[in-house]
């Protein structure tokens, strides 16, 4: 069996998707809660569903079942500010599943993130090193507790201390894709354009507060989720491979781009307006983000990535405008 921590949610549930029509043994770990976030699941097939207070005993009763552990479960809000809540899921759980994973020789694959970089005044090289670590300085609760388990792992590797079968870390950039419509405030902006596309509106994009970037020139690696998954089972595919890698395009794009990508992928000229950003996220707003992926092209990935109007057009067409959004 395969277990999917956060399952059920963006990412997780893509993950799923595969693992599912791969003919695995899935097991989703997630919390439900009471709106549509069931829909992300609803059509594969299952051996279990079982909420994170029940994943002890499950480990407890079948650890000898379990092949491996994709931790992709987090509070993953860069705006929540109960900082208790979010190293008991981010590094605490994350702590205890690496210990497991060790003791039953088990393939371990987590996610770390991109907010780890903080502002990118250190760059966006995925050195895994703690002296490379101890250099990034994230802006906000979520990536710190996501940067704190980095280096925890670094620190376990440094001492020489026995690792799980295989541990991978992968710092996701701005993904997008179908089955993230419950996140949201954190839905991806392409997500949030396409009903103004339907409606003739114009998005309303975040001024620029840096005068090195133009409105609506903030820049970002965007990634389609189908990217994502493809890169966790070819190393899910590789166990000898380990280590923490970046999870991006390598090619970063602004959001002016991505508007212009989802109106004209929706058949409508591109409407672009802007707003002032709130003051709260000014002094925490990241103006570049770009992945180094010559490590995880190092230790042989070489699928080309799916370029940002592709993506947005396979999103567009194929779910936010489809009968059935659902993947």
């Amino acid at each position: 069996m395969i277990i999917v921590t956060g399952g059920a949610g963006f990412i997780g549930s893509n993950l799923v998707a595969a693992l599912d029509g791969r003919g695995e043994r899935v097991v989703v770990c997630d919390w439900l809660e009471s709106e549509d976030k069931w829909r992300n699941i609803a059509k594969r097939d299952l051996e279990a569903i079982i909420t994170p207070e029940q994943l002890n005993d499950f480990l407890a009763n079948y650890g000898s079942d379990i092949e491996a552990i994709f931790h992709m479960g987090a509070i993953s809000s860069t705006t929540e500010t109960n900082v208790d809540l979010i190293i008991e899921t981010n590094f605490r759980l994350s702590r205890k599943l690496w210990l497991w994973s060790r003791e039953m020789r088990t393939q371990f694959i987590y996610a770390s993130s991109a907010a780890t970089y903080g502002s990118g005044t250190a760059g966006f090289k995925d050195d895994e090193s703690i002296e490379g670590l101890g250099q990034l300085r994230p802006l906000n609760p979520y990536g710190w507790s996501k940067h704190l388990f980095d280096r925890w792992v670094a620190r376990q590797k440094s001492r020489g201390t026995e690792m799980p079968a295989q541990c991978i870390g992968l710092k996701f950039f701005n993904v997008f894709g179908p089955n993230e419509y419950h996140k949201g405030g954190q839905r991806s902006v392409a997500e949030q354009i396409f009903p103004y596309t339907q409606r003739s509106e114009p998005f309303p994009l975040f001024k620029s507060h840096n005068p090195n970037f133009e409105d609506g020139g903030q820049l970002r690696d965007f990634i389609w989720v189908g990217d994502c998954v493809n890169v966790m089972l070819w190393l899910f595919e590789h166990p000898k491979i380990n280590g923490l890698f970046n999870l991006g395009t390598g090619k970063a794009r602004s959001f002016a781009d991505l508007a212009m990508a989802v109106y004209q992928a929706a058949g409508q000229a591109p409407l672009i307006k802007y707003r002032d950003m709130p003051e709260t996220l000014r002094d925490k707003y990241q103006y570049f983000t770009e992945a180094d992926m010559g490590k995880l092209r190092s230790v042989g990935y070489t699928a080309p990535f799916t370029g940002l109007e592709e993506g947005i057009k396979l999103y567009v067409q194929n779910y936010l405008a489809a009968p059935d959004k659902y993947l």
